[in-house]
């Protein structure tokens, strides 16, 4: 008898201990970040973006463009503006000792940028965001300023993904 009654009690803990798990639960608010109905879904495609005044920006800005409007290009009246502030620099980073030339390095990008609302110029997000991304120079020359051309594209995609989370996270609150 006294065994059923420790087991009784076990029950009713194990089944307490759940309930209370479950109660917990249910008062998380867990979302989907880039959800289509919500109000990050809505408001990203309406991002308009500054021009840009070199190479390197233009690539960050088209990439985010095509993130934020999911391809259909920037919108004839954005509600939100973006200006960006991009600049990068290459640096080499291991050489050969016999023949004294570099043959891998460093990019590295930042990217500052301000999210603004077009109706009253309220400022809703001011970030930075910076990356490194690994180049390879090759002894040729054109091969060279190729190599670092697709550095600065490679980490003009990442940052773009970046900060489309960033827009994300402060247009779905």
């Amino acid at each position: 008898m006294l065994f059923d009654f420790a087991r009784l009690r076990l029950s009713k803990l194990v089944l307490g201990s759940t309930l209370l798990a479950v109660s917990l639960a249910t008062g998380c608010q867990v979302r989907p970040l880039y959800e289509t109905g919500g109000n990050a879904g809505k408001a990203l495609p309406a991002i308009g973006f500054a021009d840009a005044t070199d190479r390197v920006t233009q690539e960050l800005r088209n990439r985010l463009i095509f993130l934020t409007s999911g391809g259909a290009g920037e919108p004839q009246n954005p509600e939100y503006s973006v200006q960006l502030n991009v600049s990068s620099s290459a640096s080499e980073v291991l050489g050969d000792k016999d023949t004294n030339v570099m043959k891998t390095g460093n990019l590295t990008m930042s990217a500052s940028y301000s999210l603004s609302r077009m109706s009253d110029g309220t400022i809703l997000k001011v970030g930075k965001r910076t990356v490194s991304v690994f180049v390879y120079y090759p002894i040729q020359e054109f091969a060279k300023m190729r190599a670092v051309r697709d550095a600065e594209d490679r980490a003009a995609g990442e940052i773009a993904e970046l900060v489309r989370a960033d827009l994300a996270a402060v247009l779905g609150r």
